[in-house]
C-alpha cells in the first residue's frame, strides 16, 4: 500500500519506513499534519505520531475524517493513556504505544486493512427505514439528521447493516470489530450496543437474539421509508 508516515523522529522514522518497505509497502516520510492533509488523495494509509509540530493528533484525525475514510494508525507514548483513547474516539483506527515495534506495526496495518476492505466490499450506503449507514463516508443519519458515533459504535452498526437483517453472532462481532486477538470482557459489546440504541433514539433498532447475537431491525413505525 501507499503509506504516509508523519512525524516520526529522524532515525526512527527512517528505520520504520525501511522496515515497512521490506513488507512490500510504498512509504513516504512527511513532517507535519498539514503535509498529510495535502496528500490525502494520493495515499492509502496514514501513520502518524500524536506529537506533530503543527496539529494535535486528534485534530488531524477530525480533519482527515471530514474528507476521507483512509485508514489511520497513531503512535503515542506508552504512559499517555488518555491521549491514545481520545485519538481513537476522534477517528483513528488503531493506536500503538511507543517505542514502535516494526513487526507489531506491520501486523496492525494488515488487520486494519482487512477490516477496512471488508467494510468497503458492500454496496452501501445501507438504508433501513429512516436509518442510513454510509460506510465509505462513515456517516449515519436518521430522518436525514446526522448521528454522531464513536469509531467502534460505527463499525458495529456498519457490520449489522451489512448483514441485511440477518443475525450476527456475538463471536463474529467481537472478532470483526475488536479483532481476532480480543481478550477483554464480552460486556464491552453489550455496552456499545446500549450506547448505539440510545444514540439511534429507539432501542428497537437493534434486536437481541438471546444466546446468539444481534440483528438490525427497523421499528414498525419507522418502516414507511424503507429503500
Amino acid at each position: 500500500m501507499r503509506i504516509l508516515l508523519a512525524g516520526a523522529d529522524g532515525a526512527n522514522g527512517e528505520s520504520l519506513a525501511t522496515g515497512l518497505k521490506q513488507h512490500g509497502h510504498d512509504v513516504d516520510l512527511v513532517r507535519t499534519g498539514n503535509d498529510v492533509l495535502s496528500r490525502l488523495d494520493e495515499t492509502e494509509f496514514v501513520l502518524f505520531d500524536l506529537l506533530l509540530p503543527d496539529l494535535e493528533g486528534c485534530e488531524l484525525c477530525r480533519r482527515v475524517r471530514a474528507r476521507s475514510a483512509v485508514p489511520m494508525i497513531a503512535f503515542g507514548e506508552a504512559d499517555a493513556h488518555l491521549d491514545r483513547v481520545l485519538v481513537l474516539r476522534a477517528g483513528a483506527d488503531d493506536c500503538v504505544a511507543k517505542p514502535v515495534w516494526l513487526h507489531e506495526l506491520a501486523a496492525r496495518i494488515e488487520a486494519v486493512r482487512r477490516r477496512t476492505e471488508a467494510a468497503r466490499s458492500g454496496s452501501g450506503p445501507y438504508r433501513l427505514g429512516t436509518l442510513t449507514v454510509d460506510v465509505l463516508r462513515r456517516w449515519v443519519t436518521i430522518d436525514g439528521a446526522q448521528v454522531r458515533l464513536t469509531r467502534k459504535e460505527f463499525e458495529l452498526l456498519a457490520l449489522l447493516a451489512e448483514a441485511g437483517g440477518a443475525v450476527v453472532t456475538r463471536d463474529s462481532i467481537l472478532a470483526q470489530v475488536w479483532g481476532d486477538n480480543w481478550y477483554g470482557s464480552t460486556r464491552t459489546l453489550d455496552v456499545h450496543v446500549g450506547a448505539l440504541r440510545t444514540k439511534l433514539g429507539d432501542k428497537r433498532w437493534i434486536e437481541t437474539i438471546r444466546g446468539v447475537g444481534f440483528r438490525l431491525a427497523a421499528p414498525q413505525d419507522k418502516c414507511k421509508e424503507t429503500v
